[in-house]
């Protein structure tokens, strides 16, 4: 009945842990570039009863007697799944379609990947620089941050095409590249990424280097969206259905403790 008690223990558990991640996606329903994440279980220890076990003739039976002592978090992963378009109409908001990420200089001089392309324009030594709401620049193809020199270009008829490349109208009023190009990157295990603050992720062992999209080209380009952000993948209905399976659950698991602790009081008051 011990063993019982803290099975339902480590059970409630992992379902808080659950509920923790399902509270977290939908507090992030409306975080743009925000990738769903779930929570995975694995079995814990199995305590060997008995080696071999025998049927009412004495013959053995093929399999042992092991009781499980529960679960516990394997991990809580992320759906790197495409998120929905929303159009917002801003010049510097850029939504991309497909497996890339932004790549950004942050703070401390090293660099964060996003897919959170809500950008706008800082002022710079060299020009206008555009960055994320933080001030992180966004860089281009050769790891440099993109600055428009307002000298030469006027930021408003800045356009990027689903290339990444900036582009500025001409005499004629043909959009002709200006030799910038938004660099993105992509990851063999996305999953593996480590999440920062501001929607801001970083690379580990897990993830792998970055393979930059200009470079390898095994890799399928993303395309960029000028005028839109990507939403969410979050999707309100399943995660409320989830929700509710992580409830009943935990409800259960704090069922078996009543249980075993009525029977311990049981066994207690015999004489």
């Amino acid at each position: 009945m011990m063993r019982s008690l803290w099975t339902a223990a480590s059970g409630m558990t992992v379902q808080q842990t659950n509920v923790d991640t399902i509270s977290n996606n939908l507090a992030n329903i409306n975080t743009t570039g925000y990738k769903k994440e779930t929570a995975e279980f694995k079995s814990l220890f199995y305590q060997t009863i008995q080696e071999n076990s025998y049927d009412n003739n004495g013959d053995p039976k093929p399999t042992g007697v092991q009781v499980g002592l529960g679960v516990r978090n394997s991990a809580i992963t992320s759906l790197y799944t495409q998120g929905s378009l929303l159009e917002t109409g801003n010049d510097y908001d850029f939504a991309i379609e497909g497996k890339g990420f932004f790549m950004v200089r942050t703070q401390d001089g090293t660099i964060g990947f996003t897919r959170n392309g809500s950008f706008g324009l800082a002022n710079g030594i060299e020009g206008l620089t555009i960055s994320d709401s933080n001030g992180n620049p966004l860089l281009d193809t050769t790891g440099s941050a993109i600055v428009i020199d307002d000298e030469i270009y006027n930021p408003s008829k800045i356009d990027i095409n689903e290339y990444g490349e900036l582009t500025y109208p001409d005499d004629s009023n043909v959009s002709v590249p200006i030799g910038i190009t938004v660099g993105m990157a992509q990851f063999n295990n996305p999953g593996g990424l480590e999440k920062a603050s501001g929607s801001l992720l970083k690379e580990t062992e897990a993830s792998g280097l970055p393979r930059l999209e200009s470079d390898d080209f095994m890799l399928e380009k993303s395309k960029l969206r000028q005028g839109y952000l990507e939403g969410s993948n979050v999707q309100a209905v399943d995660e409320i259905v989830n929700l509710i399976v992580a409830q009943r659950a935990y409800e259960m698991n704090s069922k078996i403790i009543t249980a075993a602790d009525q029977m311990l009081q049981q066994a207690n008051n015999l004489r």
